[in-house]
């Protein structure tokens, strides 16, 4: 059975630091927009990648900026540079483009997210090529209309059935609720927004029986 791996979905080294180290917190997820959000540019990343890592993140993942299969593994190459096998994974949406210029990184040994995982076959070919991750979107189903549980929940019995080492990494978790119910389908990996870890680790009924005991030990 595969390990279960969660991530912070935040490029705000301040918010970051506000989570990590934990033990629980695998690695860190970025895209373009979370990117331009926090003031992240091309010639700063690969020092947002260092000071991700000495937090403790066991991967950071990056997205491609480029549409075009040959464009995709040129920019690639650059997201890698400096950086140990398997620190940095790459993103790529699952387009026709992108699903070619994974292959060719998944066959060099480069961990790849498909992203933008909206249809059963994207999870499929996800499998199919080997990639560590294939990410949906939870929220951004249910927006449009989709039911993105029942969604998610196809997608994942596709990986199983696979055997595929390929992990639905679900993103788009706006909430607790959401959180446990993708939990319970029984996927590999989510990310969530940082403001959301405080509110699955700490909780108050816990904290406070933790004061009560502190209370007493003191007698």
């Amino acid at each position: 059975m595969k390990s279960f791996h969660l991530y912070l979905d935040s490029a705000d080294i301040g918010e970051l630091s506000r989570c990590m180290p934990h033990p629980v917190v695998y690695g860190v997820t970025t895209n373009p927009t979370i990117l331009k959000r926090d003031g992240i540019t091309r010639a700063t990343l690969p020092g947002f990648f260092e000071k991700v890592l000495k937090l403790g993140a066991r991967q950071v993942q990056a997205q491609v900026q480029a549409a075009t299969t040959d464009a995709m593994l040129k920019d690639a190459k650059t997201l890698l540079a400096g950086f140990d096998p398997g620190q940095v994974v790459i993103k790529i949406p699952a387009t026709r483009d992108g699903l070619r210029a994974g292959a060719e990184l998944i066959s060099q040994g480069v961990p790849v997210t498909f992203t933008a995982v909206y249809a059963l076959e994207q999870a499929h070919f996800s499998a199919q090529l080997g990639a560590a991750y294939a990410a949906p979107y939870l929220g951004k189903l249910d927006d449009v209309g989709f039911d993105g549980l029942g969604i998610i929940s196809k997608m994942q019995g596709i990986i199983d059935r696979s055997g595929a080492d390929t992990r639905l990494l679900v993103a788009s978790i706006r909430s607790r609720e959401a959180y446990l119910a993708i939990l319970k389908i029984g996927v590999g990996a989510i990310t969530i927004p940082t403001r959301l870890f405080a509110e699955l680790l700490d909780h108050p009924a816990t904290i406070e029986a933790e004061r009560l005991f502190l209370a007493d030990a003191e007698i």
